[in-house]
């Protein structure tokens, strides 16, 4: 294999950078070109939701790497420039300007688009997705005293961003459409700790709410109709209805995409000369067995160098676990591993659910596929290797795993 001399990323998240870090570290002296849509360096995207979204960090607190590192690595960092289709044949990529970009090696790092919903009145001003700093800028200036907030979707974002508005002093309710907050992540079982949490903390939290309208007046949004008519008013309508993966780029390249750019252990895709890492990256997991495709910072931040090593040629693949967190109110979270629904047999926690202090373990056949600690920590670590390894467990001793561990 020989080594390329011109490696192209696009997209301008934690993915993106990191790609272009990683090939720097592990030595590649050829060219490198990041492009980036958005005319900040790229910058993580967690914050957003989180501290950012209060006002209690500055934007540059989210940025990879200042401006000065992309010049001092000699990486052509191109900003406000939109990538809008591949000549895969040609090895050659096209600009939203008109022109072109040659490369030996593409790496895509596009990430995700928030879902809209198909409704009356959602194309009005004040109905605010959360994606970019820009968004985070606008549902913040609907935050305080005297404000009301809806937050349509009971995930994880809706929830960040009705936690963090509720610290604003915010008025919030949040509609979701299944019994309960993150059931399809957590289940039935867990659920309710979610649910009692933002209610505790005076959040209007409608479940089984089916909306049927976002009402507006003179073009901007007023609140929102549900299907049996109640119409709750508002300052602000945010969608947080999860987010879908950008495959523009990837589709135009004409890759293997099914959820996804499927992509091999390695990260490689059905082209031999393109990788994808991040959000769009549907992987052949080597330690889960199976395919999975992961939406969360951890992802973004490890990938990268994995592909880097395999696309400079060196025999190797990820093995990292799916991981995520977060934090609302005084409640934080960390989650290891990959248990959709119906993958496990078992549920097994220790600790106290009332009190929001506990450890979480998914089961299959005695051995764990997922662990979760809430307000408990120096638990990933442990559980890590027993889920890598495949270890059979006893759930009765999990115990030792939790929060007296």
């Amino acid at each position: 294999m020989s080594t390329p001399r011109h490696v192209a990323i696009v997209g301008g998240g934690l993915a993106g950078a990191k790609t272009a870090e990683a090939l720097r570290d592990q030595g590649f002296t050829g060219q490198v070109s990041l492009l980036a849509a958005e005319s900040h360096p790229p910058y993580e995207r967690p914050p957003l939701s989180k501290d950012y979204l209060a006002g209690g960090a500055a934007f540059d607190d989210a940025i990879v790497h200042p401006l000065s590192w992309y010049r001092d690595n000699d990486v052509d960092l191109q900003l406000g420039a939109r990538a809008t289709g591949v000549d895969a044949a040609a090895h050659r990529l096209h600009r939203a300007d008109g022109s072109a970009l040659d490369y030996d090696k593409l790496v895509l790092a596009t990430g995700s688009v928030p879902r809209r919903l198909p409704l009356p009145g959602a194309d009005a001003a004040g109905v605010l997705t959360l994606r970019t700093r820009e968004d985070a800028d606008a549902i913040r200036a609907h935050f305080g005293d005297g404000k009301h907030l809806v937050v349509i979707g009971g995930g994880w974002i809706g929830l960040e961003v009705a936690a963090t508005a509720r610290g604003a002093g915010t008025a919030v309710t949040v509609l979701e459409a299944a019994e309960l907050p993150l059931i399809g992540v957590v289940g039935p079982e867990l659920a309710p700790v979610f649910a009692a949490l933002h209610r505790d903390h005076g959040v209007d939290l409608l479940l089984g709410a089916q909306v049927a309208a976002i009402t507006t007046e003179d073009g901007a949004a007023t609140g929102v109709r549900l299907a049996d008519g109640t119409v709750i008013a508002s300052d602000a309508v945010v969608v947080g209805v999860g987010v879908a993966p950008d495959l523009a780029v990837a589709e135009s390249a004409g890759l293997a995409i099914d959820n996804g750019v499927l992509v091999d252990a390695s990260l490689r895709s059905s082209d031999p000369d393109i990788y994808a890492v991040g959000d769009i990256a549907n992987h052949d997991h080597p330690v889960l067995g199976h395919r999975v495709r992961v939406e969360h910072w951890a992802t973004a931040l490890n990938q990268p160098a994995s592909a880097v090593a395999a696309l400079l040629g060196q025999d190797t693949v990820y093995r990292e676990l799916p991981f995520f967190y977060s934090d609302q109110y005084d409640l934080g979270l960390e989650y290891i591993g990959h248990a959709p629904p119906g993958s496990h047999d078992r549920l097994v926690v220790h600790g106290d659910l009332e009190a929001r202090e506990f450890v979480a373990f998914w089961l299959r056949e005695e051995r764990i596929l997922a662990a979760m600690n809430v307000n408990v920590w120096d638990v990933v670590d442990k559980v890590k290797p027993l889920i890598t390894n495949r270890t059979r467990v006893d759930p009765q001793r999990l115990e030792k795993l939790g929060p007296d561990a």
